[in-house]
């Protein structure tokens, strides 16, 4: 392993300054959470878990975790999609696209889901959230991370970026793009990210970058915003990326970043490019995260639309009726009976609001599974407890201190003490756990074995 590289760039670049900006004011990386305020708010959140937090300088859903006394991924609220477990830096990016309900929105590098799970909390359920990997095993990873939180508007793809914008020209109010880049922000939290660090893979990633900053351009609609921001220093991925996709994009602005975090970006690594580098963002190691580099950008409202092709005229026959799950919704979700739901061989899905061209894209998750139909008989799915589960009629109700939740999470049965005979929601707090079944007073396990704190 060799960081001569990057120290004597860095060096170069930062003069004086190297030793304090990259000597980290703390021993140990940072812990975080952001709040999924589809669940509870922030003060709720920090107030019920009982731990030693203070709000984030970096996102207004986000708190920063003081002690070590909390393990954030093993926490009922964690598998209950309350919070994301998330490094505190890592979550500025998607807080400057300033999402609404009701928009467009694209997390076009997703995996494994921090920064969608705060797009999509902040969609508050309205609008459509699509969520992209490339990378088929990190989607997989992708889609469970998004399922716990909840949302009934999130679509996965497994996808190239320059498909998603032949598919999708002009069809995304905001697009983020947290690029694939060689890490440099990481070396403190990843080791691995040092021992394959060179410059080689610098130059790679900006490349990479470049590419995929084009179809996000591509993919967003007049006057929407854009997002680009990496976990790295290095000037090719950061200052001089955007500098270079500015001057090849006269449509574009770029706009403020007026938070108190960090740094401005610096005029001495945009490598003979042109742009405003005070508008630009950095996060060093010694600003209370690891490393981010961010940029904030505005297609013009006048700039040409995108030529979406007319979708062809639907000749399809309405869903068939589904008897089984129209009688289970009846019992157990009234809210939901006259939702529209169709078969997907022996799954039951419901369907999310999506353009019907994103057929042709390669779909992971693009409805939420509701069951399965056996032997003539519905069986409800996690998914759907997860984004209903609240709304269920049949409810067990659990809290943090109940030694219930904890076997439950373990995959143990647990006694019913307000649940009644049937399926069930489980809740801690009044946050969905999954579901399960009643009988003899006992409660089945339902909850998928992968998920479970079994050490």
């Amino acid at each position: 392993m060799s960081l001569a590289y990057f120290e004597q760039r860095e060096k170069s670049l930062l003069g004086d300054r190297y030793e304090t900006l990259y000597t980290p004011c703390r021993q140990r990386a940072e812990r975080g959470i952001t709040v999924n305020m589809r669940r509870a708010s922030v003060q709720e959140v920090a107030g019920r878990m009982g731990a030693l937090c203070e709000p984030s300088p970096f996102c207004p859903q986000g708190l920063v975790l003081l002690g070590e006394q909390v393990k954030p991924g093993r926490h009922p609220y964690y598998h209950a999609g309350v919070y994301y477990s998330q490094e505190p830096s890592a979550s500025s990016a998607a807080a400057l696209l300033e999402v609404q309900p009701g928009m467009r929105v694209l997390d076009l590098c997703a995996a494994p889901g921090g920064k969608s799970s705060q797009l999509g909390s902040a969609l508050g359920g309205q609008g459509l959230l699509v969520s992209n990997e490339y990378n088929a095993s990190r989607a997989e990873i992708l889609k469970s991370n998004l399922e716990r939180m909840g949302f009934p508007n999130a679509v996965i793809l497994n996808e190239s970026t320059d498909r998603i914008a032949e598919v999708l020209p002009g069809f995304f109010d905001r697009v983020l793009v947290d690029a694939p880049c060689s890490g440099e922000g990481m070396f403190r939290k990843e080791p691995q990210a040092m021992a394959q660090h060179n410059e080689g893979l610098v130059r790679q990633c900006a490349a990479l970058g470049a590419q995929i900053l084009e179809n996000a351009a591509q993919c967003l609609a007049p006057g929407g915003i854009l997002v680009y921001s990496t976990c790295t220093f290095a000037p090719e991925e950061d200052e001089a990326q955007v500098g270079a996709f500015l001057q090849k994009h006269p449509e574009f602005t770029l706009l403020p970043t007026t938070e108190a975090f960090g740094s401005p970006g610096e005029a001495n690594r945009l490598l003979g490019t042109q742009a405003d580098t005070g508008l630009m963002r950095r996060i060093w190691p010694c600003q209370g995260g690891e490393g981010h580099f961010l940029a904030r950008l505005q297609k013009s409202a006048d700039a040409p639309a995108a030529q979406r092709p007319a979708p062809k005229k639907a000749r399809q026959k309405p869903p068939k009726p589904v008897p089984e799950w129209a009688e289970f919704a009846k019992e157990y979700f009234p809210l939901l009976q006259n939702s529209p739901a169709r078969l997907a061989g022996e799954a039951v899905v419901l369907p999310i609001d999506c353009p019907p061209e994103m057929e042709k894209l390669h779909i992971v998750r693009g409805s939420i599974r509701a069951g399965t139909i056996k032997k003539g008989r519905f069986e409800p799915a996690h998914h759907l407890f997860m984004v209903y589960g609240a709304q269920c009629s049949n409810c067990e109700q659990l809290t943090l201190d109940d030694a219930r939740t904890e076997a439950w999470l373990r995959g143990e049965e647990i006694e019913a003490k307000t649940a009644q005979k049937g399926w069930c929601a489980v809740l801690v707090d009044g946050f969905p756990l999954g579901f399960g079944k009643v009988s003899g007073g006992k409660i089945k396990n339902h909850y998928p074995k992968a998920l479970r704190n079994l050490k």
